[in-house]
């Protein structure tokens, strides 16, 4: 026992070196940091290393930030941030110098007085408690910190990561997969197709046939008062192998992380995921072959990565998205001093009734946000 105990410790200390050195050594690659509330003056994001001589623009980051932005359509929330980016430094005559680059989005519509009657209860489904717990004050205006109002900045910084991966010629995507019990039919070969058709979409879904039932499904539960989850699928062609590390980097597990650091997320899963439990190892394995030269597999379970390190084929990940915790039902919870209570949403109040159909664009900018981590990280293993 007392060794168990000082062989723990031990660990403890490993660990807690690794993490200071992690810190140190994210910071001088590539990091991005992101702050505001909900209802604040304005949200924003610093990005620390990334290369200098990458072309960018405000325009182009305003183009992304315009498919995550609210109000496009009735199966949004009807908050209307028009969401346009300042960049603040780190730029000069089109171009990244290699400084930190800060952009600055403002709010434009928080209406915080929809709040003032709620602001004394906890709201189920929403971080009120856990945050009291943790800190003992919660900013109740759109949930603050706590609100996905933040990944417009994550967009943002995405827009810049997805520049970087076109300027390597790798491709990028991401759509509704599946709301409630509607699943799409998605073949993910051809990007700039599905691209197309998954904007076309009001809800973000190539398969025309599940956009219309996601659609009838959404209004039903609108009608109802209620809300849904969803499934967005990423997909990265064209990503060389090798890129990730055996244990601490391993790239499934950074795309794990910035996927569930993500609002409302409770799931992730790469290539076969799930599923692979019910497959025997003889399906499962990705047998190995060679075309015009390169090495490849003929399916593709693993989803892009084996070991950690990506093997060159399609990175294929899904992201579970809970419901919207916001529903005009009437619960029952707790007030902040304990009592019982009733939680009815208060009247104007302005909530998607699926948060996953704008997670498209924000789970596409954390992917990108990764993979561009991972390459710059590669470029100083070998020589």
């Amino acid at each position: 026992m007392v060794f168990a105990i000082v062989i723990t410790r031990f660990y403890q200390q490993i660990i807690l070196l690794f993490k200071r050195s992690y810190v140190f050594y994210k910071l001088t690659v590539e990091s991005y940091l992101h702050w505001g509330e909900s209802h604040g003056k304005a949200i924003g994001v610093v990005i620390d290393g990334c290369p200098a001589g990458l072309e960018i623009n405000e325009n182009e980051i305003n183009a992304e930030l315009a498919l995550r932005a609210p109000g496009r359509n009735p199966y949004t929330s009807p908050r209307t941030e028009a969401d346009r980016a300042e960049i603040l430094s780190g730029v000069f005559e089109g171009k990244t110098t290699g400084a930190p680059i800060c952009i600055i989005i403002p709010n434009k519509d928080a209406d915080s007085s929809k709040y003032e009657p709620i602001k004394d209860l906890l709201r189920p489904g929403h971080a009120n408690y856990t945050y009291l717990e943790k800190y003992g004050i919660f900013d109740y205006r759109g949930g603050g910190r706590s609100s996905a109002r933040e990944t417009a900045a994550r967009v943002a910084a995405g827009a810049i990561a997805k520049k970087f991966l076109e300027h390597n010629k790798i491709q990028l995507m991401a759509y509704v997969k599946q709301i409630g019990s509607v699943e799409a039919i998605v073949e993910a070969n051809d990007v700039e197709h599905i691209r197309t058709l998954t904007y076309q979409s009001p809800v973000f879904c190539p398969d025309p046939q599940a956009t219309s039932a996601i659609i009838a499904l959404i209004e039903k539960a609108k009608i109802e008062g209620d809300s849904l989850g969803g499934i967005i699928e990423f997909v990265a062609l064209s990503v060389p192998a090798g890129l990730g590390d055996p244990v601490y980097e391993k790239l499934e597990a950074n795309l794990a992380y910035a996927m569930m650091s993500l609002p409302a997320t409770k799931g992730f899963e790469i290539g076969s995921g799930f599923r692979s439990v019910v497959m025997p190892g003889s399906e499962h394995n990705d047998r190995f072959t060679k075309e015009s030269g390169k090495v490849q597999t003929q399916t593709n379970y693993a989803g892009g990565t084996l070991g950690g390190i990506s093997t060159g084929m399609p990175i294929i990940g899904r992201v579970a998205f809970k419901p919207t915790s916001s529903i005009k039902k009437s619960q029952e919870t707790l007030t902040i001093s304990g009592e019982q209570a009733s939680f009815n949403l208060p009247a104007g109040s302005r909530h998607d009734p699926c948060v996953a159909i704008r997670a498209v664009p924000i789970v596409e900018a954390m992917a990108a946000l990764v993979l561009v981590d991972a390459i710059l990280l590669n470029r100083c293993v070998k020589i």
